[in-house]
């Protein structure tokens, strides 16, 4: 197929996600080999009724696609010798150990709680084994918060990742703050704030300019509204609703702003063995350490999640029945997708509808970028799936 054609079939994709029925209200996606971009496009509006249209250099909340970025981060100081991935993370952030598993609530609604059987490992924290979990994804997590005042995690405070334990270390796969905790193993090692050593170690290689977790003036006047979908599927604007600026916590969970195409830069490294415009990020023998599935020797899998905060997460899980581990710091499939990824790949999710995939086998990766909540929209997940696919059947 020709890349005119090619990009006839992926602009079509997007075409139909915003004018829809229900569709979403603007979105930017990109594709990827190992040399450049070879899809991008942008459709719809930044803000559903203004004039704005969505545009490619667009600024969005990455919410949890942050991940990966604060993984690698981590990882460049395993490779110095820094740190080892099986340290007891209390070593370098020792407030994580007092950190206690729930066992439970009594009938004055209070949290009954033990002591771990084992240490936080920052492999742990890495894999999302350490027990810790999002208050939109466990009842009892938001139930603790309630109980002991602890405040959401998009407050981007330190307080937010101070939650319970709901099992031991090891024992299964929940997702929730692990990263943000390792955030802040890595300030301490560095000295100094999460965004800066992102900006001279991941940012400055790889040409990053517009990725930040407090916006420049430029990124804030090109930042896309989140959007609200009520049950009924009405969206409403959001346009004062914004991670703080500046944080009082850069978050290695959640926490940056940025527009799809720097991200892109992120993917292209990855699928070139850690190796940027300016310089070298990671090591072949490292990148390849992060894309291996670290649950399948502990007989863990990944798989879905259950919200328990409706407003900002729907029930759901990708690719039901498709089994999945997971890397440093992503998803794997551990078979071939429906949508063509081959098994090994990598993929993740921000919470406001952000979804990238990276196929080092084939030497492709995406980024399908929407401002909707709650995540796993109707239809902005779906139409990452049609553009993936596309991407797949007319490469």
């Amino acid at each position: 197929m020709t890349t005119t054609q090619l990009k006839t079939a992926l602009d079509a994709v997007l075409k139909q996600n915003v004018e829809r029925h229900g569709g979403s209200p603007g979105v930017v996606a990109m594709a990827t080999n190992r040399q450049g971009n070879f899809y991008e496009g942008a459709a719809g509006s930044r803000e559903l009724g203004k004039d704005g249209a969505m545009t490619t250099d667009s600024v969005l909340a990455l919410f949890s696609t942050t991940k990966a970025l604060a993984g690698v981060c981590l990882m460049q100081l395993v490779e110095e010798g820094k740190v080892s991935l099986s340290d007891p993370a209390g070593a370098y952030v020792p407030e994580i150990d007092e950190l206690q598993v729930l066992d439970g609530f009594d009938d004055a609604g209070q949290p009954r709680t033990r002591p771990p059987k084992r240490r936080i490992t920052i492999n742990d924290l890495m894999l999302h084994t350490s027990g810790l979990c999002y208050e939109f994804f466990s009842n009892d997590d938001l139930k603790f918060r309630a109980a002991k005042g602890i405040p959401t995690v998009v407050s981007c405070t330190h307080a937010s990742i101070r939650t319970v334990l709901l099992h031991d270390p090891g024992a299964a796969w929940t997702y929730g703050v692990n990263m943000d905790w390792v955030g802040l193993i890595i300030e301490n090692l560095r000295g100094k704030r999460l965004g800066d050593v992102m900006r001279q170690r991941v940012f400055e290689p790889l040409d990053m300019k517009d990725m930040a977790f407090t916006m420049s003036e430029s990124m804030a006047q090109r930042r896309a509204t989140i959007h609200d979908r009520a049950i009924d599927g009405k969206l409403t604007p959001l346009p004062d609703l914004a991670l703080p600026q500046p944080p009082e916590m850069d978050c290695g969970g959640h926490g940056l702003y940025g527009t799809v195409g720097e991200y892109m830069k992120f993917i292209r490294m990855m699928l070139n063995d850690g190796a940027g415009p300016n310089g070298r990020v990671l090591k072949a023998e490292t990148v390849a350490a992060m894309c291996k599935d670290g649950l399948a020797d502990m007989g863990l899998s990944a798989g879905g999640w259950t919200t328990s905060v409706p407003s900002l997460s729907n029930t759901g899980e990708f690719f039901p029945g498709t089994g999945k581990g997971w890397g440093y710091t992503f998803m794997t499939n551990r078979e071939d997708t429906p949508s063509g990824r081959p098994a090994g790949s990598l993929m993740w999710a921000g919470l406001a509808n952000c979804f990238y995939w990276i196929d080092r086998k084939n030497g492709i990766g995406g980024y399908w970028g929407t401002q909707i909540l709650p995540f796993q929209d109707a239809a902005s997940y779906p139409g990452f799936v049609e553009f993936e696919t596309a991407v797949y059947h007319h490469r």
